[in-house]
């Protein structure tokens, strides 16, 4: 990882926050469009975005697994416990838009 530790946990942070708050009000205006509930849309699209966010804000799938072997077959324990620490604040990220949505759509989406 070229960036700063911290700031790269930050940006993974907010990074998963975007991507769902940002693809479920955006997605749902296809929803608007043609007529159909926004609010359940955003709800849907927002669970759906989940996963796809997490890979997003730690670049991708394949950077991950790069690390984790880095760290167990080169016997780097920094770099597997750096990755993890990110994949956890991209987690967080996305919980806490999960709450935002949930609260703007006063509906539980667990």
């Amino acid at each position: 990882m070229e960036e700063r530790f911290f700031a790269a946990f930050i940006h993974c942070y907010f990074i998963a926050f975007g991507v769902v708050i940002g693809g479920a009000i955006i997605g749902s205006i296809g929803d608007f469009a043609t007529g159909d509930g926004t609010l359940s849309s955003i709800g849907r699209i927002a669970k759906r975005l989940r996963i796809w966010a997490i890979a997003a804000a730690i670049g991708g799938t394949f950077d991950a697994f790069t690390n984790f072997e880095k760290g167990i077959f080169e016997g780097s324990t920094m770099d597997i416990f750096k990755q993890a620490m990110m994949i956890v604040s991209a987690m967080g990220g996305v919980k806490t838009a999960m709450i935002c949505i949930e609260w703007l759509i006063q509906e539980d989406l667990s």
